[in-house]
């Protein structure tokens, strides 16, 4: 009776279930926060494309027009309806020097945990031929595993922050050159 071990194993994958598959669901959550804040990267630098080269100026884009251009690249893995998950700024800035991305969330929710909301505006300014434009979108991006030493949330509400910024020069377009 001292030697037999028939329920060794499932005794032993007991004990090591939670931690085995605490790692795996680490693993996936961390593959899909980075993938989601490439693909929103992804489609920020090709948006900004429209309005560096003038074709959203042209086009007489509004700041619906260029959200929409946004979200075609985003291949329907955001929420792109609702302004309290995405938030896109676009500002034209004096110089390079200049150029400052602004403050997604109210700083007192780090110390008091509440109105964690998005608090920066959304505004569309493409500008003008030369004109250095700051393009920025922050996304509220769901997270899945809430584990104590294994949680991706940034936020009170159990999403993660992300972002996507660009500061270009716009091309010389309508200016003859």
């Amino acid at each position: 009776m001292a030697r037999n071990e028939s329920a060794a194993t499932a005794v032993e994958f007991g004990i090591l279930a939670l931690p085995f598959f605490t790692i795996i669901f680490a693993i996936l959550e961390t593959a899909s926060v980075f993938f989601a804040g490439q693909i929103l990267d992804s489609a920020v630098n090709d948006s900004s494309r429209l309005i560096r080269t003038g074709q959203a100026q042209t086009a007489g884009y509004t700041g619906d027009d260029y959200r929409d251009a946004i979200c075609e690249g985003l291949y329907g893995l955001f929420d792109c309806t609702d302004t309290s998950k995405l938030r896109i700024k676009v500002t034209t800035i004096s110089d390079f020097a200049s150029a400052a991305p602004s403050t997604p969330i109210d700083p007192s929710c780090y110390v008091s945990g509440t109105n964690c909301n998005l608090t920066v505006a959304q505004t569309y300014e493409p500008g003008v031929g030369s004109s250095v434009v700051l393009v920025e979108a922050y996304y509220k991006w769901p997270t899945v595993v809430n584990l104590p030493l294994f949680n991706f949330a940034t936020m009170e509400d159990g999403t993660r922050l992300l972002a996507a910024v660009r500061v270009f020069r716009n091309e010389p377009f309508g200016s003859g050159t």
